[in-house]
């Protein structure tokens, strides 16, 4: 049975996974951003999100690049999808990532406001689930063809599978540096009482990186 995985979330040292008052400026919060030197100048993240060849190889390299492996489907929370709030104005929002998105498979979007599913170039069509998670994974199940599901963020979405035991595993790299204010990943969730554990942790000289896996 595939999978359904957290890859390359990132948290700072103070456990914040997002910065505070998101908007067209800051995508990932204010500070948001810092939290992501390890990983953008990888080859696996120059090559997806940048289209450009080159980067850097080692440990971070080599985290990145399983994020990619073996995926079908994407979750994420409305929030990862863009700053729009409340019922959608309009259909002119299409993400961040331009007509031909980074994922190349099918996303589905939590979201409390029904929308028409949004194809984009690449593989990547939209498709805007109002009916929680548990259906969502269910449907990205049936789409990813038995390859794994990959959690995107953000923190709030991230926290309800959790706290549901719906993830098998979950890489978390921790970047050395501190937001202050934001979303707290781990922020009421006891990992252990849900039946996760520290399967892998290694470090390089921008992040540290842990696995957890659901025993």
């Amino acid at each position: 049975m595939s999978k359904l995985r957290v890859e390359s979330f990132t948290i700072s040292l103070d456990g914040f996974g997002a910065g505070p008052d998101q908007d067209l400026a800051n995508p990932l919060g204010v500070g948001g951003t810092s939290l992501h030197g390890w990983a953008m100048s990888t080859r696996t993240f120059q090559k997806h999100v940048f289209g450009k060849d080159g980067g850097a190889s080692g440990i971070d390299e080599d985290f990145a690049q399983r994020g990619f492996q073996n995926m079908g489907a994407w979750i994420m929370g409305r929030n990862m999808f863009g700053p729009v709030r409340g019922p959608w104005p309009d259909e002119s929002w299409r993400g961040w990532w331009g007509e031909n998105p980074v994922y190349h498979v099918p996303v589905f979007v939590l979201t409390n406001h029904a929308r028409p599913p949004l194809v984009m170039e690449g593989g990547t069509t939209f498709h805007f689930v109002t009916e929680g998670p548990v259906v969502a994974l269910e449907r990205a199940r049936a789409a990813a063809g038995g390859k794994d599901i990959r959690v995107g963020g953000g923190v709030d979405t991230i926290q309800q599978y959790l706290r549901l035991r719906l993830i098998d595993e979950m890489h978390i790299a921790i970047s050395p540096v501190l937001l202050g204010a934001g979303e707290r990943l781990f922020e009421g969730i006891n990992l252990p009482a849900l039946g996760y554990a520290c399967t892998r942790h290694e470090s390089s000289p921008l992040a540290t990186h842990v696995v957890f896996t659901r025993q």
